[in-house]
């Protein structure tokens, strides 16, 4: 560990400059990820190809020497492993069969989730040693409310108003669907650890439209609970929360989550992030990514302004969302 210094970040140390990745690094923006993903027939079928699935890790490093790699894969795998009926449509995004009662909730089937996950561990025991030695590798999954967001609606949302009906009419049925996910994505990110992930990020992509009741019983309780048993079960891995859209809810989250980290989205002030989140926790940002598409001196200045504002405690240089497919290599 102490030749990388994104888990020495992580672990509370100010490194100078500070390690950077980037969300999204490995995606559409690359040319060779185009390449790799126009010779596969779709995207779920690239998720769980080992050899592609490791080859677009990589990509992103052997241009930019990120000091993390991230696995290439999909948060919504996991419901995927759980039974339910998954697809990506090519231009419109993920498409579920919706799960909206308790006879659907326990239809889902744990048992078994680790065979069909296999093709996804298997590229995290390749790029453990495939990586440079100075790079960190970062398992991922998708944290339970986002991911029942995408159960419950059958696809991505504006408005989230079955899950929020779900979630607020039968709030019994609803947990039950949240506690799955926890046992489920739990198994799923010890399994990851355990094939060579030194690093654990929890995307809670959708946390900012819940209201302040709500995001303490579907966002933070949650992440405690998965926190709460990494660090029991393998104590030694840090683990990066995400509660995108949070606001000032932020502070709650790390404060009651206990994360090693935060991953800060664009709308977080860097001075608050630096005056109260960084004393409890490495931060991670938050570069707005349309600055990638920018470019020039514009960007620079952008970028220079998070290195000197958080640059001073612990801190991972990354964006406040994933590079975006406009972005210029």
């Amino acid at each position: 560990m102490t030749a990388k210094p994104f888990l020495l970040a992580l672990h509370g140390e100010t490194i100078t400059p500070p390690p950077f990745w980037l969300m999204r690094q490995a995606g559409r923006y690359l040319p060779e990820y185009r390449q790799v993903r126009a010779e596969t027939k779709g995207f779920l079928d690239l998720c769980y190809s080992p050899n592609l699935a490791t080859e677009v890790t990589l990509q992103p490093l052997r241009r930019y020497g990120m000091d993390a790699a991230i696995l290439f894969s999909d948060i919504l795998v996991v419901p995927h492993a759980l039974g339910q009926h998954v697809t990506f449509v090519e231009g419109e995004g993920p498409s579920l069969r919706p799960i909206r009662n308790a006879q659907q909730v326990e239809a889902l089937a744990n048992e078994g989730l680790h065979e069909r996950l296999a093709p996804v561990y298997e590229p995290v025991r390749r790029l453990s040693t495939a990586i440079p030695p100075t790079t960190a590798l970062i398992g991922f999954a998708g944290a339970p409310w986002t991911v029942a967001t995408y159960m419950v609606e059958g696809g991505g949302s504006k408005e989230f108003s079955e899950t929020k009906k779900l979630a607020y009419g039968q709030p019994a049925v609803f947990q039950r669907l949240i506690d799955v996910l926890i046992q489920a994505t739990g198994d799923y990110l010890i399994a990851q650890i355990d094939a060579g992930a030194e690093a654990i990020q929890l995307f809670d992509s959708w946390a900012g439209v819940l209201p302040e009741d709500e995001f303490d019983k579907w966002v933070i309780a949650p992440t405690r609970a998965l926190v709460n048993r990494l660090k029991a079960e393998r104590p030694q891995i840090p683990v990066i929360g995400f509660p995108r859209g949070a606001g000032i809810l932020y502070q709650r989250y790390v404060e009651e989550t206990a994360v090693s980290g935060v991953s800060l989205d664009t709308g977080i002030p860097l001075e608050w992030a630096a005056k109260t989140l960084q004393p409890r926790c490495t931060v991670q940002g938050n570069l707005d990514p349309q600055w990638l598409v920018v470019g020039g001196e514009a960007m620079l200045t952008a970028a220079d302004r998070v290195f000197l504002v958080l640059g001073k405690g612990s801190c991972v240089f990354n964006l406040g969302h994933g590079i975006t497919p406009a972005a210029s290599p």
